[in-house]
């Protein structure tokens, strides 16, 4: 205990105070979003879990402040393997939902693998990573890092989960540019993805993902369908002028007309009932984050630390932007949730594990320049 109390003396305040207030923030608007939806005797369902699976997570991130982050090194190669075979139980044993097969239903509990991957498989390419620093020069030194990520996320592509390949892509950018890769092969990565785009609408995307793309450039095309959501998202957020309309007095959101208000329409409840001031102060609790894992990966003893924290941060920045940018109606709708905010176990415990290894780093970070 009294090592854990030493400990807990050292840790880093801003990033402790930036996501327990977004959680706050969450548990908060997840109660306001769902207590007029459920029966009066369970009115706070969805806030009463997600509040339980935040005491959990946090007696998580206590506990694994106790091991020194490096060890997750040594485990790299079976926690790809388990990754993969995690994957590929959903294509057998996974449940389907809104047009996907995403989940594994363990008694009363639903874990999308596809959330947990991601932290798996920044700790999996930090691990490979670390030994390519200044090394990414050509497209053959970076074809077996693409190989290695493809087949992840090919497996999620599969269900299909396009927001979280998405992220993967996300990553991996992230991770290869803190790595020094030549950034003129950056440069040509990009043009052959636009070169490809008119394969990947004729061959890869599903009819409903042509749609939302079709829905960002006029969500008119579908009113009642797939441009619902973001019709009454930018409704919800603009309505909510700059203070907001108070907790629990949001229309779009009380009265359902907002869909999947807590989760990932969450920032369009924010925007509504605690208006541009809720929203901007959220952004700052963000904005704060996202500086401060950057700077534990600037100073981070080792690379593999340094790319953990780099991996961590361009995951959470990622879905902070498209999520944000969703829900204002700059960027398709991709089903990505906010992070600490929308209600979710698995996204929960995914982003809790991401900041007890980012603590984790810090609390033994030494200057290194990269």
């Amino acid at each position: 205990m009294l090592f854990i109390n030493k400990k807990l003396r050292k840790v880093d305040v801003a990033l402790v105070v930036s996501v327990t207030a977004i959680i706050i923030m969450s548990l908060i608007t997840i109660g306001s979003a769902t207590h007029i939806n459920t029966p009066s005797d369970d009115r706070y369902w969805f806030l009463q879990r997600q509040g339980i699976f935040t005491l959990i997570n946090v007696g998580m991130i206590i506990f694994f402040m106790n091991f020194d982050y490096k060890m997750l090194q040594i485990y790299g190669k079976k926690i790809y393997i388990f990754n993969l075979i995690m994957l590929l139980a959903v294509m057998f044993l996974g449940q389907s939902a809104l047009g996907a097969q995403r989940w594994i239903q363990l008694g009363p509990i639903s874990l999308q693998p596809s959330e947990f991957s991601k932290i798996m498989m920044i700790i999996c390419m930090a691990s490979v990573f670390q030994d390519k620093i200044g090394k990414l020069n050509t497209f053959s030194d970076l074809l077996p890092l693409l190989g290695y990520v493809g087949l992840p996320f090919l497996l999620v592509l599969k269900q299909p989960d396009l927001g979280t390949s998405l992220v993967f892509i996300a990553i991996f950018l992230g991770m290869i540019f803190a790595c020094g890769v030549n950034l003129k092969l950056l440069f040509w990565m990009f043009s052959a993805a636009v070169a490809c785009a008119p394969l990947l609408w004729m061959f890869v995307l599903k009819e409903y993902q042509k749609m939302r793309i079709m829905v960002f450039i006029d969500p008119n095309v579908d009113p009642l369908g797939s441009g619902y959501h973001i019709i009454q998202s930018k409704i919800a957020i603009g309505s909510g002028m700059l203070f907001g309309k108070g907790l629990f007095s949001g229309t779009q959101s009380q009265l359902n007309f907002l869909p999947e208000n807590h989760t990932d329409f969450i920032f369009a409840v924010v925007g509504e009932e605690l208006g541009f001031i809720g929203t901007t102060f959220l952004l700052l609790m963000y904005l704060i984050l996202m500086w401060r894992g950057i700077k534990i990966a600037q100073q981070a003893q080792d690379t593999f630390g340094m790319l953990l924290a780099v991996g961590i941060t361009s995951m959470l920045a990622f879905h902070v932007l498209v999520n944000v940018g969703m829900t204002a109606g700059i960027m398709p709708v991709t089903g990505i949730p906010l992070p600490f905010m929308s209600y979710g176990v698995s996204a929960l415990t995914t982003n809790m594990l991401s900041v007890a290894i980012l603590l984790n780093i810090y609390l033994r970070n030494q200057k290194l320049q990269f």
